[in-house]
């Protein structure tokens, strides 16, 4: 069974690992470089923010998501476990939390912007590079009809 749950200082590495696994199967689009400094920047801003994990059974997290102020910042479910169910658990978790909530995905993940809106989120934007500059698209999404 899987519940969801607060994160703790010591589910950071973890989170981290998620992170890694969850990027390497879905974000081929991004270059070594890229890669290598937004490694960094997580590794740096992951274990600081309370996260929502969810995680198995035996407390184990299997992925995380990081809500800011009604906007969900960061979705990811470790590549071993996707298609369960599991990212959608999360979602629903956050929509009951902040039922007008946002985020923005890469445009270049064609299977998280369908994820997205199969849940019920609506393009609302597009930005022509990322959070940091980097040339990735983002398409803005928030939920609901509005």
């Amino acid at each position: 069974m899987t519940s969801i749950r607060i994160s703790s200082p010591d589910d950071g590495e973890r989170a981290i690992e998620i992170w890694r696994h969850a990027i390497d199967a879905t974000h081929h689009f991004l270059t070594p470089e890229d890669r290598q400094a937004i490694d960094a920047m997580v590794c740096d801003f992951l274990p600081k923010v309370p996260l929502w994990l969810a995680v198995d059974a035996n407390d184990y997290p299997l992925a995380f998501m990081f809500i800011d102020n009604g906007h969900m910042e960061a979705l990811f479910v470790d590549s071993a476990y996707l298609g369960m169910g599991i990212g959608a658990m999360l979602v629903r978790h956050g929509l009951a939390l902040h039922p007008s909530m946002t985020t923005d995905v890469n445009e270049q993940n064609v299977q998280a912007s369908g994820f997205y809106e199969k849940m019920g989120f609506q393009r609302t934007g597009r930005s022509a590079l990322d959070g940091q500059g980097r040339p990735y698209p983002l398409i803005h999404l928030k939920y609901g009809i509005f």
